[in-house]
C-alpha cells in the first residue's frame, strides 16, 4: 500500500507511527461506519481517505450517498485537527480494458465521485492528489494482475507524489520514498494463477452484483449513442453531483443557524 512507504520515509524527523485500517473491497459506507470510529480514537495528526472506486462497482451506487458519507468522514477528522489526504482515482473501466459501452457508464460514475472528492477536499483543506491523471495510468508495470489495483510500483508512484505535495506544504521533512519496488514483480505465470483462483471469485461476485445493472447501463448507452443524445447522460450525471453537493451545503447552513 502507498501509505506504508510514505509513512516510513517522509514523516517528521522524530519518526511516525503508521496504522493501516484499509480493507480490500471497502466502500464509503464501511469507511464511515467501521474505519472512521477506529481512526478517530487513534487521534491521528495525518489521515488518508482514498476511497470511491468500489462504490462505482456496485449496483447500489448512489452519488448522493457517497457525497454524504465522505462529507461526514472528512469533517470528523478535520474537526479533530487531523491533516486530511485525499485523491481522485482512475476510471476502473479504462484500467480493466472494458469495451466502450461498458466502460463509459463506469467512467461517468468515477468522474462523479472525483468531482465530489475535489469539492469536499477544497472545503476541508485537504492535501489532494490528482491520481486520475498522468502517463503512469497506461503503464502495465504499475498495476497488479487484476488491472484494478496498483501493484507495488504503482503504490510507490502514489507515495512519491503524495510526498511531493506534503513537502510542498511543509508537512514532510524526510527523504522521498523510493519509486523502485522492494520485491520482484510477479511473474506472468503467478499473475495468471491468481486470476484463475482468487480472481475468479472476484469476477463471480461482480457478476452477481454489478454485471446485470452494467449491461442495462450499456444498453442505455448504446441507445443514446445511436440517437446522438449521449450528452444527456453526462448532463444527468453532472446534475446529480451538483444536487448532492448543494444538499450538503444546505445542511451545513441549517446546522449553522
Amino acid at each position: 500500500m502507498w501509505a506504508g512507504p510514505l509513512g516510513g520515509r517522509g514523516g517528521p524527523s522524530g519518526g511516525v507511527e503508521f496504522v493501516n485500517l484499509a480493507v480490500s473491497g471497502a466502500q464509503t459506507r464501511e469507511v464511515l461506519a467501521e474505519q472512521t470510529p477506529v481512526g478517530l480514537a487513534l487521534g491521528p495528526d495525518l489521515v488518508s481517505v482514498v476511497i470511491g472506486v468500489n462504490d462505482t462497482l456496485r449496483c447500489t451506487f448512489d452519488i448522493h450517498a457517497v457525497a454524504t458519507r465522505l462529507d461526514e468522514v472528512y469533517g470528523a477528522f478535520t474537526r479533530q485537527g487531523a491533516v486530511l489526504l485525499t485523491a481522485c482515482l482512475p476510471d476502473p473501466g479504462a484500467t480493466l480494458g472494458l469495451p466502450g459501452a461498458l466502460a463509459r457508464p463506469l467512467a461517468r460514475r468515477q468522474r462523479a465521485v472525483n468531482a465530489v472528492v475535489h469539492a469536499l477536499s477544497a472545503r476541508y483543506g485537504a492535501v489532494h492528489l490528482h491520481a486520475a491523471e498522468g502517463a503512469w495510468l497506461s503503464e502495465r508495470a504499475m498495476w497488479s494482475a487484476d488491472r484494478l489495483h496498483p501493484g507495488e510500483r504503482g503504490h510507490r508512484q502514489l507515495a512519491v507524489r503524495f510526498h511531493a505535495l506534503l513537502a510542498g506544504t511543509g508537512l514532510a521533512d524526510g527523504p522521498a520514498p523510493s519509486p523502485e519496488p522492494g520485491f520482484p514483480a510477479p511473474t506472468r505465470a503467478a499473475s495468471l494463477w491468481w486470476l484463475a483462483t482468487a480472481g475468479t471469485g472476484w469476477v463471480a461476485r461482480r457478476c452477481t452484483d454489478l454485471l446485470p445493472q452494467l449491461l442495462g447501463l450499456a444498453a442505455d448507452e448504446m441507445r443514446h449513442r445511436a440517437r446522438g443524445t449521449s450528452a444527456r447522460l453526462d448532463l444527468r450525471a453532472s446534475a446529480a453531483v451538483s444536487a448532492a453537493l448543494a444538499a450538503l451545503s444546505g445542511a451545513e447552513r441549517a446546522d449553522a443557524v
